[in-house]
C-alpha cells in the first residue's frame, strides 16, 4: 500500500478523508447503530449485541473515539459511550457540501459508458 501524500491535498480534503475512514468498517457501523439506537453504551454490552469479541469492540470504539465521533464518561468500572452531535452536523455539513459540488461539476459532462 502507498504513502498517503496529505500535503498535496487541502486540509478541509484530508479533514474530511480521515473522518470518513474512521468511520469506513462494518464493525465501527456497527457500533455506532448500537451506540445511537440503543441504551447500551458499555463496551461489554455493544460487544454481545454485535456479537463481535470485547476486546475487538474495545479497539473499534477507541479509534471512533480518536477521531472524535464518540465520546466516553465514566461510570463506576465502565465507559458509556455516546455520538457526539456536534461532531456528526460536521461530517453532514462536510458530505452535503462535496457531494453537492460533485454533482454541479458533472452535471456538464457527458459520460456513456
Amino acid at each position: 500500500m502507498g504513502v498517503i501524500r496529505k500535503e498535496i491535498h487541502s486540509d478541509t480534503l484530508n479533514q474530511l478523508a480521515d473522518r470518513l475512514r474512521a468511520i469506513a468498517h462494518p464493525a465501527r457501523l456497527a457500533i455506532l447503530q448500537q451506540i445511537a439506537s440503543n441504551d447500551d453504551c458499555i463496551c461489554t454490552d455493544i460487544s454481545k449485541q454485535i456479537h463481535l469479541a470485547q476486546a475487538t469492540v474495545s479497539q473499534h470504539l477507541k479509534v471512533l473515539k480518536d477521531a472524535g465521533i464518540i465520546k466516553g464518561t465514566i461510570e463506576g468500572n465502565s465507559v458509556c459511550y455516546c455520538i457526539d452531535q456536534e461532531f456528526l452536523q460536521v461530517l453532514q455539513g462536510d458530505l452535503n457540501e462535496m457531494l453537492s459540488a460533485l454533482a454541479e461539476a458533472s452535471a456538464g459532462t457527458n459520460c456513456n459508458i
